[in-house]
């Protein structure tokens, strides 16, 4: 969903006349009801991964986009396939915060539960603080729903939410009365209560709402009775709160129009984003995309994006596992393709000896790690940062490759493109950090001008590039360009460009097979020079107030940083912030950067991977701020750690 970044008065709305019922399309609330003005608002959907909390959540997201609000996402689902219904472990939820000015989180609380069942209630309700609104599904807290997650008493009935605006709805009841005329059994009437609540909810915060039967007619179009009964039912849910008396007041979030710079915006997650990185890189670079990849989550929607896109020489290869994924991925580069396998934590550990391979050929590969939490299978539907020291070191031999991590969902986008630069100029594997909170979270983002993207284009070896002492002309395949230090990229089938390979280690220039120590040596020292080499921007520093501490940070860690240096500056503070877009190698000004703050304090979701390498490469004192909960950072409890470690 896109939308122009315009003014005030072209998202302004008529208004209904009094009484009349949604019928499609944008409506306002009759004029006997308050419209109080708010400049944000954080909404969390929560309920059993069965009652399309994703679903909803995202639909009001592109909604909000499409309105012109900033905004920014925190999807939070069970690894389970389908987890025991109303269990705890079972609960998934989708957090939208949404506002009339910059905004750089989900939020760190949701000002509005909307809990689906008992289960839902019980996992969330701590997050909520006292004065939150609160809409709860009546129908579903039976004694047996409720005992499942251990309320011995109903939560609704027993005064523990008496500091709560609580609105007590029986979503199931009113969804099924309302799809009467369809006749439908109860199960499936049941399934779109979700699209009620979604109706309330657009109704509460005057959400657009053509977008979304559009997208329901397009998504059940096999289905047209079903497509009709989820409109039906999210229509129900904007009546119901149009003319019930529980909700009294509706809130108006206007468009976030001086965040943006002019242009055309849509919303967008941080794997749609990447995917679309790597075609915008490909169609720069005139190299057919290939990838080859296997399923994995969070990863495995970068697959699914791409598999959409043929029709721009994109080719998407379902291995049968990881280790054939990157096998057949570097083969593609080896054939003169734009070669990239899509993996996360795990399945890196799986492709490190390929990834050496990439290596020792000097090819150009992306290779994609949306990082989730814990060892082994971990985490799967969680975040972390905790592949950073694998990234750097994780394979045998020296074997250096440059990693970049992008900071926002948005910023996915552009961090692709630089990733198939480093490649393609310097003819190397190159690692790109993102993560699960990227991958799946989304926020507003400026479509490019054709013109503002980077020309990739390369040039393939196409003939002999030596001469011999008796004078004859052969083609070297490690004859390296004297800047970059990258060796020719010759696409098989070439005449006269014939060369071997393999990982068995090459003889400078030649290619042939060396094991001779002296050139060992000097092989190693010429591939971590190739990467040392490698032009990167300076590291940029936010510093209005000549502070003496300094934030680092890299990856998805940005926008909960900047909020909590945000607050710590309108508090009177006086603190720097810096964030690491590329890790290796290191902005060349780092060093001195760092050298002019008496205090560097780095927040990472790890135990301290980042400070580690900046205590090893600058003998610097770094403080770390760690966590590994497998949710990203609240900006409130950032900001309270950072003042602590900033007054030691």
């Amino acid at each position: 969903m896109t939308s122009q970044v315009s003014s005030p008065a072209e998202h302004a709305d008529e208004a209904d006349e009094a009484g009349e019922a949604l019928v499609g399309g944008q409506r306002r609330p009759p004029g006997e009801k308050e419209v109080r003005q708010l400049d944000r608002v954080i909404i969390r959907f929560a309920g059993d991964s069965g009652d399309g909390m994703q679903l909803t959540g995202d639909r009001f997201t592109s909604e909000t986009a499409s309105y012109g609000n900033d905004l920014s996402t925190l999807p939070n689902f069970p690894a389970e396939i389908r987890a025991p219904a109303g269990t705890l472990p079972g609960v998934s939820s989708f957090q939208v915060h949404f506002a009339d000015h910059d905004i750089l989180t989900p939020g760190d609380a949701p000002h509005v539960l909307v809990a689906m069942n008992p289960a839902a209630l019980k996992a969330n309700i701590d997050d909520v603080p006292r004065g939150g609104e609160i809409i709860v599904n009546t129908d579903e807290f039976a004694k047996r729903a409720m005992a499942k997650v251990g309320y011995e008493t109903s939560p609704l009935e027993d005064g523990s939410l008496d500091g709560y605006s609580v609105h007590p709805v029986p979503l199931t009841t009113l969804t099924i009365e309302a799809l009467k005329e369809f006749g439908l059994s109860r199960k499936e009437a049941e399934r779109s209560k979700n699209m009620f609540a979604l109706g309330l909810l657009s109704w509460m915060y005057h959400r657009p709402t053509e977008g979304t039967e559009k997208f329901l007619r397009a998504k059940f179009a096999k289905k047209p009775e079903i497509a009709e009964a989820n409109v039906a039912a999210f229509r129900a849910g904007w009546n119901f709160g149009e003319t019930t008396e529980d909700f009294a007041v509706s809130y108006e979030v206007a468009p976030a129009d001086t965040a943006f710079p002019t242009g055309t915006y849509r919303n967008i997650s941080g794997n749609l984003a990447l995917s679309y990185g790597l075609i915008a890189a490909s169609r720069q670079a005139d190299l057919p995309l290939y990838l080859g990849s296997y399923p994995i989550t969070p990863a495995s929607d970068i697959l699914h994006e791409l598999s959409r896109h043929k029709n721009f020489g994109v080719r998407t290869f379902q291995a049968e596992d990881e280790i054939a994924g990157i096998g057949a991925a570097l083969g593609a580069a080896f054939g003169g393709s734009l070669a990239v396998t899509t993996t996360s934590g795990p399945g890196v550990a799986l492709k490190s000896e390929t990834i050496g391979l990439a290596v020792s050929l000097e090819l150009p590969l992306l290779v994609v790690d949306i990082q989730r939490g814990g060892p082994s299978t971990g985490l799967p539907t969680k975040t972390e940062q905790a592949d950073l020291l694998q990234a750097m070191y994780g394979r045998n031999g020296e074997a250096p490759v440059p990693v970049v991590a992008p900071r926002t969902p948005a910023d996915c986008f552009d961090t692709a493109l630089d990733a198939a630069r480093i490649a393609l100029t310097y003819r190397t594997p190159v690692l790109l950090l993102s993560d699960g909170y990227l991958a799946n979270g989304s926020e507003p983002w400026r479509i490019p001008d054709l013109d503002e993207l980077p020309d990739l284009r390369t040039r393939f070896a196409t003939g002999p590039n030596h001469t011999l002492d008796d004078g004859t002309e052969v083609f070297w395949p490690y004859k390296r360009d004297p800047q970059t230090l990258a060796r020719p990229w010759a696409v098989p089938g070439t005449p006269g460009l014939e060369h071997r390979i393999g990982g068995i280690e090459k003889q400078d220039g030649s290619g042939n097979i060396s094991y001779d120590p002296a050139n060992h040596d000097l092989m190693v020292r010429t591939r971590q020079a190739k990467i040392d080499g490698i032009e990167v921007a300076d590291l940029e520093v936010d510093d209005p107030d000549g502070a003496r501490a300094l934030v680092l940070g890299w990856g998805s860690t940005y926008g909960p940083i900047t909020a909590a240096v945000r607050r710590i500056r309108r508090e009177g503070g006086a603190v720097a912030q810096a964030h690491l877009r590329h890790l290796n190698p290191f902005p060349r000004n780092l060093g001195e950067v760092l050298g002019r703050y008496d205090k560097v304090v780095v927040p990472e979701m790890n135990l301290g991977q980042l400070a580690t390498l900046i205590r090893a490469r600058f003998l610097v004192d770094a403080h770390s701020y760690n966590q590994v909960n497998g949710m990203p950072f609240k900006a409130e409890q950032l900001a309270a750690a950072l003042k602590e470690a900033l007054d030691d």
